[in-house]
């Protein structure tokens, strides 16, 4: 297994939080997306196809967390989107 130095926490299915700790487990979330497959996504998939095969694991890393950010499913950056709504929401209520 090829672990991260930190975790990208992700949401997953109904908006179940995921720490993906490694590699193996980013090319599977990669590999399973059905939204979009833009090129970030395409990004990600290569630098973390390459750390598979030996290239680097950082480069994985911040290759994957920036799909998960621009895919929305970046854990912190969701919830803190989550709740920006909700307070514009009560706000203009």
């Amino acid at each position: 297994m090829k672990p991260f130095a930190k975790p990208v926490s992700i949401f997953v299915g109904l908006g179940f939080p995921m720490d993906v700790e490694s590699v193996e487990e980013a090319y599977e979330i990669l590999n399973e997306w059905v939204g979009s497959r833009s090129p970030t996504h395409a990004q990600a998939f290569a630098a973390v196809g390459a750390a598979l095969n030996g290239g680097s694991v950082s480069v994985a890393r911040i290759s994957f967390e920036a799909f998960a950010r621009r895919a929305g499913i970046l854990a912190p950056e969701a919830l803190e989107l989550a709740a920006a709504k909700a307070a514009e929401e009560w706000l203009s209520a």
